[in-house]
């Protein structure tokens, strides 16, 4: 099986992982109002939920430098590569699976902005998991058919 993924995909899913990265403080203040919810909290709590959302927003940022700048290493077919793209991959479809199991259960404010917001959110999920899916098969398949 020949697979070939275009450093131009891992690109522009680099940058729309630094892209959900930057605009999850906006997300988190005006679509759900988080600071609200979260200051119902005990103190400590509150700390460790504010604590959650940065390192969210930092792995979303980190995946997108290395996406944009070490493309080439995610497809070197090499153990480090698996384990990057298998990271990377399992992370995303982790947040596909959670955003399909769970979130619908929730209400988005009406505004058509949130709506079409959270459908392109919602693609660029998809396409983050597919993206580093596709990457992790092809490290794979490379290492163990040269090893």
């Amino acid at each position: 099986m020949k697979l070939n993924i275009p450093n131009w995909l891992i690109i522009i899913a680099g940058i729309g992982q630094i892209f959900t990265a930057l605009i999850y403080p906006y997300i988190r203040h005006k679509v759900f109002d988080w600071y609200t919810d979260v200051k119902k909290l005990k103190p400590l709590n509150q700390e460790i939920a504010k604590t959650y959302g940065r390192y969210i927003q930092g792995l979303n940022f980190s995946f997108g430098l290395i996406a944009i700048l070490l493309y080439q290493n995610l497809k070197e077919q090499s153990l480090l590569a698996i384990a990057i793209t298998g990271l990377i991959a399992a992370y995303w479809i982790g947040k596909v699976a959670t955003q399909i199991a769970y979130y619908p259960m929730y209400e988005i404010p009406k505004k058509q902005l949130f709506k079409i917001g959270s459908y392109f959110m919602n693609c660029l999920f998809v396409l983050f998991a597919i993206v580093y899916s596709l990457l992790l098969i092809y490290n794979c398949i490379g290492f163990f058919n040269n090893n």
